[in-house]
């Protein structure tokens, strides 16, 4: 996707100041509204930013890496669910897997889930750039970070 320079600019901005929110964003960029914030966002960002559990926005790894600008992408809070699915998720080297494998692999642990909470716990976690995709009959899945460079805290 390419990106005007003002859209990088504010990119940039959102890789500065995250998380964020609207309000913050509105006032830096000098809009009127949080609902002219979130329009832009979807507009001209969408595959930048992502809203986290607590609906603060935040940019993906693949923003701070567009923008020229070091995060900790390996640091990063997570739900129990999220970080369990961190936990048995097949490696970047291994073959990926179904959200049923991963639902068995999580009960495995002795959580008591469902394999929509484990679906959207995938979700998520490919929003931020953790997990990645690959397309088959069904999607697969599998962490998109080598394990070991990641740092997962629980939160509660």
């Amino acid at each position: 996707m390419s990106l005007s320079d003002q859209a990088k600019e504010r990119l940039a901005d959102i890789v500065e100041l995250q998380p964020t929110k609207n309000k913050e964003l509105q006032e830096r960029w000098g809009i009127d509204s949080g609902s002219e914030i979130h329009q832009y966002l979807e507009s001209e960002l969408k595959e930048y930013y992502y809203r986290d559990e607590n609906s603060l926005i935040r940019a993906t790894p693949e923003a701070a890496s567009f923008v020229g600008i070091e995060t900790d992408e390996t640091a990063v809070s997570v739900p129990p669910l999220q970080a369990t699915v961190v936990d048995v998720l097949a490696g970047p080297e291994e073959s990926a897997q179904s959200v049923v494998a991963v639902l068995h692999a999580v009960e495995a642990t002795g959580e008591n889930t469902d394999v929509d909470s484990v679906r959207t716990a995938l979700r998520k976690l490919q929003d931020r750039g953790i997990v990645t995709t690959e397309q088959s009959t069904v999607p697969l899945f599998k962490l998109a970070i080598d394990r070991a460079e990641l740092e997962i805290e629980r939160i509660e």
